[in-house]
């Protein structure tokens, strides 16, 4: 098989045994994409919401500075995290009705994976604040440590073991 065969199979719609047409396939995957961005979004909220209220209760003054400036540090990363999720609609705005979704869908997938690290590390970082402010830096450290592992474990290594259990066709090895 060329080169140019290979690329040809690679970007066929209907390789995956799917029997739709380019604009098909970017507008189901433009609709995968903004329920994965949803999501996203609602967890970024929740964790702001959260991060904007420790800001006015009276504890906040007992935090210490290494505590300050992880909080501060956070919040940046939620406000990163929020502009993050709601590019692919801005930028959806910007093509609408150019006949670029296929590139859209393409820009958009990346950002979403890229906001996805951002609000890993949001997470593991309120994580962290919460159990250090509570209980102790030790505590902390340790929640540190576990949010990690349980970010990484089912977020980068699990799917790569499920992708590594699919044949190429899209059908388990046995």
């Amino acid at each position: 098989m060329s080169r140019d065969d290979a690329s040809a199979a690679e970007f066929d719609d209907r390789a995956d045994g799917r029997d739709e047409t380019p604009n098909e396939r970017a507008d189901r995957n433009w609709d995968e994409l903004l329920q994965e961005l949803r999501v996203m979004q609602t967890g970024t909220q929740i964790l702001t919401g959260f991060l904007l209220a420790v800001a006015f209760q009276p504890r906040f003054t007992d935090m210490d500075e290494l505590q300050r400036d992880l909080y501060v540090v956070l919040v940046a990363l939620a406000a990163i995290a929020t502009i993050l999720a709601l590019a692919p609609v801005g930028m959806h705005r910007a093509f609408f009705g150019r006949r670029r979704k296929p590139e859209l869908v393409h820009i958009a997938a990346r950002i979403a994976k890229i906001d996805l690290i951002v609000i890993g590390a949001l997470t593991i970082g309120v994580t962290t604040l919460i159990v250090d402010f509570t209980v102790n830096r030790t505590a902390g450290l340790i929640a540190l440590g576990a949010a990690l592992v349980a970010v990484t474990a089912l977020w980068i290594v699990l799917p790569r073991v499920i992708r590594s259990a699919v044949r190429p066709g899209g059908s388990p090895k046995d």
